[in-house]
C-alpha cells in the first residue's frame, strides 16, 4: 500500500508542551492531517494547548471532563503517584475519550507526545503499555517521538503512517527535542515542568481532605482549593482564609452565598473567610477569631467580625487568635 494513498487523519492529546507540539509536527510533515484534543478540569487548564494551537496552526478542540474525571480520580485502578496524581489511569481515560471522537469522525489513529523513559513512573515501557491496553484502542496509539523504540502500531503496519519518518527518542534528556524545535523554527514553548495541580503537595492535601469529608465535590469547591489558607476546624467544618486582595476576590468568586458562611472583620482590614456550608455557632466563633488573627488588631482587645450566612447577618466580638496557635489545623 502506498503511504498516504488517501489523506490519513490523526487525533492527538495535547498538553501544550514541546513534546506535544513536536509530535503533531512530525506527523504533519509526512502529509497526515493532524488535530489535537485537550481535556480540561480544575486540575489542569487548556491554556498551553490553546497557545500551541495558535502557534502551529494545528486545530484544537477543548472538552471539559470534570465529573467523568472525578469518578476515576476517587479510585484509580493503578493508584496515585507521589501525591494525588493518577497519571496512568488519567492518560488511559483521556485516550479512551479521544477514541470516541476518533471513531465518530473518521480519524485513523490517536497520538501523543509521550517519550519513552522521560518520566520514571508514567513513561516506562510497561506504563505506556498499560495506558494503551486500558484506553480501549489497543494498537491505534502512536507516540511519534519514540515510535521506533516501541511496538509497531496497526496504522504503521497498514501504511497509514510511515514508520521510517517517526523517531526513536528515549530518556529524560531534552537535547533531541530542542534540536528538533530549532529545525522546525519553534522558539516559544513552555518549560517541561508539569501543569497538573494533582502533582502539587499542598493542593493534593486539600483535595484528599475534601474527599475524606464529603461525597460530592462541586467544581466551585475544587477551584476554591487553589486559593487562600485552608483550616479543618472539625469533622464537618473547614474555612478558607484569604492571603491577599486577589485571593479574597477569588474566594468570593467561588463561594456559594446560598450555602456558605462569610466572615470579615469590621474595623480592621483583613482577609475574607468562607466557611463552606456553614457550621455550628462555636465553630463560627473560632473562625471569627482566626479571621481577626490575620489582621493588625491587638491580640488583647476584642475585634468585631461580621458574619453573613444564608439565613442571617450578625456581628460577633472575639479576641484574635495568633496564627501560629492554630497552625496544626492548616491543611
Amino acid at each position: 500500500m502506498n503511504i498516504n494513498q488517501k489523506e490519513s487523519k490523526g487525533l492527538g492529546l495535547c498538553s501544550g508542551g514541546l513534546d506535544s507540539i513536536l509530535a503533531g509536527i512530525v506527523l504533519r510533515e509526512q502529509g497526515i492531517h493532524v488535530e489535537w484534543i485537550t481535556f480540561e478540569t480544575p486540575f489542569f487548564s487548556a491554556d498551553k494547548a490553546q497557545k500551541a494551537s495558535r502557534m502551529t496552526g494545528i486545530p484544537l478542540r477543548v472538552e471539559k471532563i470534570t465529573q467523568t474525571y472525578l469518578k476515576m480520580l476517587k479510585n484509580p485502578p493503578c493508584g496515585y503517584g507521589k501525591y494525588m496524581n493518577p497519571c496512568l489511569d488519567c492518560h488511559a481515560l483521556m485516550f479512551r475519550l479521544a477514541g470516541q471522537a476518533m471513531a465518530a469522525e473518521g480519524f485513523d489513529f490517536l497520538f501523543s507526545g509521550e517519550v519513552l523513559g522521560q518520566r520514571p513512573m508514567s513513561q516506562t515501557r510497561p506504563s505506556l503499555r498499560y495506558v494503551e491496553k486500558n484506553s480501549g484502542h489497543d494498537g491505534y496509539l502512536i507516540r511519534p517521538l519514540s515510535a521506533l523504540r516501541l511496538e509497531e502500531s496497526i496504522p504503521e503496519k497498514e501504511g497509514i503512517v510511515d514508520r521510517e519518518k517517526l523517531l526513536g527518542i528515549t530518556g529524560r534528556g531534552r537535547k533531541d527535542q530542542i534540536r528538533l524545535a530549532k529545525h522546525y523554527g519553534i522558539t516559544d514553548y513552555p518549560a517541561p515542568a508539569g501543569g497538573c495541580l494533582l502533582t502539587d503537595k499542598g493542593y493534593s492535601n486539600r483535595l484528599r481532605d475534601l474527599f475524606q469529608h464529603q461525597e460530592d465535590a462541586p467544581e466551585s469547591e475544587l477551584e476554591l482549593l487553589k486559593h487562600g489558607r485552608h483550616f479543618r476546624l472539625d469533622e464537618h467544618t473547614k474555612i478558607v482564609v484569604g492571603r491577599t486582595r486577589a485571593d479574597n476576590e477569588m474566594i468570593e468568586r467561588f463561594s456559594n452565598p446560598g450555602k456558605d458562611t462569610i466572615l470579615k472583620t469590621v474595623s480592621f482590614p483583613g482577609p475574607m473567610v468562607v466557611m463552606p456550608k456553614g457550621g455550628a455557632h462555636a465553630v463560627v466563633m473560632l473562625a471569627a477569631a482566626i479571621c481577626a488573627g490575620y489582621t493588625k488588631a491587638p491580640f488583647d482587645q476584642p475585634v468585631k467580625v461580621k458574619v453573613v450566612s444564608p439565613s442571617e447577618t450578625y456581628t460577633v466580638e472575639v479576641l484574635p487568635v495568633k496564627p501560629n496557635s492554630v497552625s496544626k489545623l492548616l491543611l
